[in-house]
């Protein structure tokens, strides 16, 4: 019974604690996602709530626009659409508001380009506040 109680608190307690530590917010967030017609590596370089710059860089495929949204299902969150401006070719860059408090978001980026269009999602764990002291 007790070995039962540790083995269902441990992974728990670490969730909590990558959560509560995190790996800083202050450290650039570096996720990659490919589907069948599109691969790309999001930076989110201050993972924080209220800040907002998300860029989006081609891996493969040949994308003419990108949009991006994000939603927290667990709290019943979402963002409206920010289309990304292309300030170099196959790198995106979405500036505004998509993360407006701490937690796991989900990040919908829809590319569209010569291939088809297509929804790649990622997970991204926003770290703090941008009025938090320190972030």
């Amino acid at each position: 019974m007790r070995r039962a109680l540790v083995a269902a608190v441990c992974p728990v307690v670490a969730a909590a604690a990558f959560f509560v530590l995190g790996r800083g917010g202050d450290e650039p967030l570096r996720l990659t996602v490919a589907g069948t017609r599109y691969a790309v590596t999001v930076l989110i370089g201050e993972p924080v709530a209220g800040k907002g710059a998300v860029e989006v860089v081609l891996d493969s495929g040949d994308a003419d626009t990108v949009v991006l949204s994000a939603v927290m299902p667990e709290m019943g969150h979402a963002t409206p659409e920010v289309v990304a401006r292309e300030p170099e070719p196959g790198r995106f860059l979405a500036e505004g508001g998509l993360f407006s408090m701490a937690g796991v978001w989900e990040l919908a980026i829809r590319l569209t380009g010569p291939p088809g269009e297509e929804v790649l999602t990622v997970k991204a764990l926003i770290t703090g506040s941008a009025a938090e002291p320190g972030a």
